[in-house]
């Protein structure tokens, strides 16, 4: 195979890996992230109820990850990331029909699975083997930032299509009949996409070579050896706090659309414009961390957050500090997908010894990514309590409380490296 054609395959398999990385997600999240003010008046749902279904799924995907590893060492990645895509796509023909809370808690319960056990450890897989020996760095880069893009494209898309099957303008208010045929029109659209994700994997991503070698398996002691390291557990925490302000990214159409006034349309326009600024945040904090260190970078980027979402927590539209808000709205979104861009990073900062960085991986996920169970129930119930401004301004003061201990979390492995570096010279 020529260069050129080398080049190309490459293109096309990263291209399949980053198309099919966020469309997994798109069914589950993109919906409710980008139209949850419709969605929630469509379902008849409540904030309350809504956060208990995804709690549903944090509790499946929880369950899901270390089989879902066992599963990608031993079966071929492309494979599983077809019959994932398949799978999570035939969940939306079940969605379209606007189902109950009872048929809702199922569902995401099945996409727990689906999207976890599936699909997850099997992508990851498949980037390190197109990165391979020298460009791991690159691989996932292009992963988290091609994400980015994808699902900024896609959201734009789904607007148009809600905006198209509504039959209004950007600035009406949508009738029951209306919102339901754009609800249905948006999550048949997502249904195809991830179904379209599926035909790329399968004709772009080539088949493993990982048969030719065997892989360690993971033995108890070494477990027990990550349990014991104070690092990886202040690591943890980091994207616990992180993983929580990217959780609290999904309710800012629904602040849009509440506090700031802008119709049900609109405010789905501005949680898919959001979505551009990812890629450019992931890198950029990458570029800098680079230059001023992984842990101080995201000691900045906590105490940012943290001053960014205290404001958005006691200013109110009346005090006509708009533009203020929408300044604030976009640091927070900027400063929440810089952290997602850059803490997996902390491993190496943090010292891990290389012969455990996938059982590090394992835990530092395994409860980084618990608010998938416990965050979407508790900001529900905050903004239920006070519905309108109120309850989104106690929503920012916890997420800013949330910050300050990510911020915490991130000083204490910098003291930490600081400690080391000392000890080693």
């Amino acid at each position: 195979m020529s260069d050129a054609s080398t080049a190309r395959a490459r293109f096309l398999a990263m291209f399949a890996l980053v198309v099919a990385g966020e469309m997994i997600f798109a069914l589950p999240f993109h919906v409710p992230r980008y139209f949850r003010a419709s969605l929630l008046a469509s379902l008849e749902l409540s904030n309350t109820a809504l956060g208990d279904i995804f709690a549903v799924y944090g509790v499946t995907a929880m369950l899901a990850y270390f089989p879902g590893g066992a599963l990608a060492d031993r079966l071929p990645a492309r494979g599983l990331l077809c019959i994932s895509l398949l799978a999570t796509a035939s969940g939306g023909l079940y969605l379209a029909t606007l189902p109950g809370p009872a048929g809702l808690a199922v569902l995401y319960g099945y996409w727990g699975v689906t999207t976890i056990l599936l699909f997850w450890a099997a992508m990851i897989r498949a980037t390190r083997e197109w990165g391979g020996a020298n460009a791991q760095g690159r691989a996932f880069g292009i992963l988290d930032g091609g994400r980015g893009l994808a699902a900024a494209a896609f959201a734009t898309l789904a607007v148009g299509c809600f905006s198209h099957f509504a039959g209004a303008d950007l600035d009406a208010s949508l009738g029951a009949d209306a919102r339901r045929v754009a609800m249905r029109a948006v999550i048949v659209y997502y249904t195809l996409a991830t179904t379209l994700a599926a035909l790329l994997v399968w004709c772009w991503v080539p088949r493993d070579a990982r048969h030719r070698d065997a892989r360690p398996r993971l033995d108890g002691a070494q477990m027990l050896e990550v349990l014991r390291l104070p690092a990886v557990w202040l690591q943890a925490l980091v994207v616990v706090a992180a993983y929580c302000g990217y959780k609290g990214l999904d309710n800012y159409a629904l602040y849009a659309h509440q506090v700031l006034g802008f119709s049900e349309t609109h405010a789905a326009g501005i949680g898919a414009a959001s979505a551009y600024i990812r890629p450019l945040a992931a890198l950029g904090a990458g570029l800098v961390a680079d230059r001023i260190g992984i842990a101080r970078s995201v000691v900045l980027l906590f105490a940012t957050l943290a001053v960014v979402y205290g404001l958005l927590g006691v200013m109110s539209i009346e005090s006509g500090m708009r533009w203020l808000i929408y300044g604030n709205l976009f640091v927070s979104c900027a400063a929440v997908f810089a952290l997602r861009g850059v803490y997996f990073a902390l491993l190496e900062e943090a010292a891990v010894p290389a012969r455990l960085t996938g059982a590090a991986v394992g835990l530092v996920s395994l409860v980084g990514y618990t608010p998938d169970i416990f965050f979407a129930a508790i900001a529900g119930r905050l903004l239920d309590a006070a519905p309108g401004a109120a309850g989104h301004q106690h929503y920012f003061i916890l997420l800013a409380l949330v910050a300050i201990i990510g911020a915490i979390a991130a000083t204490l492995l910098l003291r930490r490296r600081a400690v080391a570096g000392t000890h080693t010279r």
